[in-house]
């Protein structure tokens, strides 16, 4: 099972386009093993990075664990936090994939963003550098797109696009909007000595 995940991973790597296209008929027992597999790792790469670089010197942690290891918790929060946002994301890029097109189901679209996250997950955890490896994904997640879906590169391009901009957009004007409310809603400091 371990060589076959490592070649699968090989494959999406080094050469997608045959990768996906041989991944088409893939059904949940080879695909969630290979994304649970992949995000583990991640998961305990990330957690003992985050212990030794952060949690060291953070008190915030030790506050949120209740006696568990910050490592642990971090660890099980990548690990749920990496399945629900496949999940979530895969629903929602789906939706865009239908409107441009896409009508081979929802599970090619989960199959795509699982399998297209093949370099985030080996590689994303190494500091500074790690975004390199999300736009790969990205990358790669397009063409699982163009490939699973059986949809242009153009539409392709467009439903991963508008998936990834529209919540970054509106998290942004979130931030922005909580960033003015707490300087508008703060207000002078009086001085000292004025009545």
């Amino acid at each position: 099972m371990i060589s076959g995940i490592i070649e699968k991973a090989k494959g999406f790597l080094v050469n997608p386009v045959d990768a996906f296209r041989q991944a088409k008929g893939d059904e949940p027992a080879a695909v969630l093993p290979y994304f649970a597999l992949l995000l583990l790792l991640y998961a305990v790469i990330s957690a003992v990075l985050l212990s030794v670089f952060l949690i060291g010197t953070s008190p915030l942690p030790g506050l949120l664990t209740g006696g568990i290891s910050g490592t642990v918790l971090v660890f099980f929060i990548i690990l749920v936090g990496g399945f629900a946002c496949a999940l979530v994301f895969g629903a929602w890029l789906h939706l865009w994939v239908y409107i441009f097109g896409g009508r081979k189901g929802i599970w090619q679209t989960l199959k795509a963003v699982m399998y297209g996250n093949t370099p985030f997950l080996l590689l994303g955890w190494i500091p500074f550098i790690g975004f390199v490896f999300t736009l790969w994904s990205l990358a790669l997640g397009i063409l699982g797109i163009r490939e699973l879906q059986e949809i242009s590169s153009l539409k392709a391009i467009l439903a991963v696009a508008l998936a990834v901009m529209i919540p970054l957009i509106l998290l942004i004007i979130l931030a922005a909007f909580f960033m003015i409310a707490s300087v508008t809603t703060t207000g002078p400091v009086p001085l000292a000595g004025r009545s």
